[in-house]
């Protein structure tokens, strides 16, 4: 159901941009604060799969396409309800109404549970990794990243005020944005796919090649998807069809947590619109401090195809 349509449940008078508070070196909006022992005693069941991302690289794709091939590439069986009530968010504090915490929603949910965490990898519950949990992670490229969530904090009333490019891009840079560094975030879920039972995905491969992406999601699923359903799964979880989905595109938010008059949640979905937001002299500097802070990493990332 749409929240809009709940009446009394939400007032958006009450609803104040977010400040950054810093957890462990990390900032994060500042009601995940007074969450934070509840989201570290998380309960993870041995079963759960759990998505996880930086902000805007890709999360929604990879959550649908996830749970498309859980269902056999059935759309009717997804579209049961909108994606957030699917997977929770699992660092998403009772912030609205009448949804629950992303922790309480999890504890509800019976087996097996797909999740969302956007947490750096030495800040995921430790359950996880006692539980030996599968866990599907997606990185994107820095330039193309920091354009999606710059226009996302636009829209997003959970989000600080953005400032302007400029002074959005420093901050990603300097890793003073919400979820903490880019540059930490993809090179520490790199190396701890060595340790523990990781599928460490490119978006840019996503979008070059999604049928092959698909199948390895499947594989490690442990799921076998014939070409018929693979082929449906691939046309639906394209850009313009989940676009056009209510149930994956976040228009069933109302507009006072989620402006979608100010920029669309599903924005561009491509690979180099940063050269639209980009000076030569921003364009130099990102991958300057790309190479200095993934140095050694094995890790390459296109920002272009």
């Amino acid at each position: 159901m749409d929240l809009e349509s709940r009446p009394g449940d939400f007032d958006p008078m009450s609803f104040k941009r977010a400040t950054l508070e810093e957890i462990e070196g990390v900032p994060f909006p500042h009601d995940l604060q007074k969450h934070w022992d509840l989201l570290q005693g998380f309960k993870a069941r041995p079963d759960d799969l759990l998505i996880c991302t930086y902000p805007k690289a890709g999360t929604t794709w990879i959550q649908q396409i996830v749970d498309m091939i859980q269902h056999g590439g059935d759309l009717e069986k997804c579209n049961h309800s909108p994606i957030y009530e699917r997977m929770p968010f699992i660092e998403m504090p009772p912030v609205i109404k009448p949804l629950p915490s992303g922790v309480e929603q999890a504890d509800k949910m019976p087996s097996p549970r797909i999740l969302k965490s956007h947490l750096p990898v030495q800040l995921l519950p430790p359950s996880f990794w006692e539980q030996k949990c599968k866990i599907i992670y997606v990185a994107r490229n820095a330039k193309d990243n920091v354009v999606s969530y710059y226009y996302f904090h636009h829209i997003s009333k959970l989000m600080p005020e953005p400032g302007n490019w400029d002074e959005f891009l420093e901050n990603f840079i300097a890793g003073k944005i919400a979820w903490g560094s880019w540059f930490d975030h993809v090179r520490y879920w790199w190396e701890a796919k060595d340790r523990h039972p990781i599928l460490y995905l490119f978006y840019e491969d996503m979008k070059e090649d999604p049928a092959k992406e698909i199948q390895k999601v499947a594989q490690f699923m442990g799921l076998e998807l014939p070409q018929s359903v693979l082929n449906q799964i691939v046309q639906h979880t394209r850009f313009d069809s989940m676009k056009a989905n209510p149930m994956t595109n976040y228009s069933t938010l109302p507009s006072s947590i989620l402006d979608q008059s100010v920029s669309p949640f599903m924005r561009k979905g491509i690979v180099g619109n940063w050269k639209e937001h980009f000076t030569v002299a921003q364009s130099e500097q990102l991958d300057d401090v790309c190479a200095r802070l993934l140095q050694g990493s094995g890790l390459n990332f296109r920002t272009q195809l």
